[in-house]
């Protein structure tokens, strides 16, 4: 997961650059990315923290029509949730891609990437707990109620790096004298 400043990134020259002239390492991984979903987002709602051991993804859209009224069922979801044991956030993002041409990394991995239409990342610490809330309050026959089309597709991912700016990008030394 990336967080950007500007969503106008994902259409910039520079983006563009990296995804058409990708590093050996890269070159060497695309190929064993299978269902890869590459999902440019906005937030629509954010309740706590998002950085925690482990994430379930939900991937659903909305049922005809249902757009407003499940965006304010997990909005109300979101409050109660990041409250709960285990847990520490939880958030909601709506797909908002920019046009683009297949990129090199698309080519190399043999196929386009999938898309959310809407995300939900549910962050916690504890993964009994998030498959709790995946199969209650996420679970297929609430998300119907909340607004939801059938269909969602559920993982949960256990954190393996995290990193800020400051970690990525090295700060010239000071000079003492």
């Amino acid at each position: 997961m990336y967080e950007l400043q500007d969503h106008a990134v994902l259409s910039s020259a520079p983006y563009l650059a990296r995804l058409n002239a990708p590093t050996p390492w890269s070159t060497r991984m695309m190929p064993l990315h299978r269902h890869m979903v590459r999902a440019s987002c906005r937030v629509l709602h954010s309740s706590g923290a998002v950085t925690a051991r482990q994430v379930l993804t939900l991937r659903l859209s909305p049922a005809a029509g249902q757009g407003q009224a499940l965006q304010q069922g997990l909005a109300a979801l979101a409050a109660r949730a990041a409250q709960q044991p285990g847990l520490v956030g939880l958030h909601l993002l709506r797909h908002d891609a920019p046009a683009l041409a297949p990129t090199t990394e698309q080519q190399i991995r043999g196929h386009a990437d999938g898309a959310a239409d809407w995300a939900v990342l549910a962050s916690g610490y504890d993964a009994a707990a998030l498959r709790r809330l995946a199969a209650e309050e996420l679970g297929d026959a609430a998300l119907a109620a909340l607004g939801a089309a059938p269909g969602a597709q559920r993982h949960i991912y256990g954190l393996a790096y995290s990193a800020t700016p400051g970690d990525l990008f090295q700060q010239p030394a000071q000079e003492t004298t």
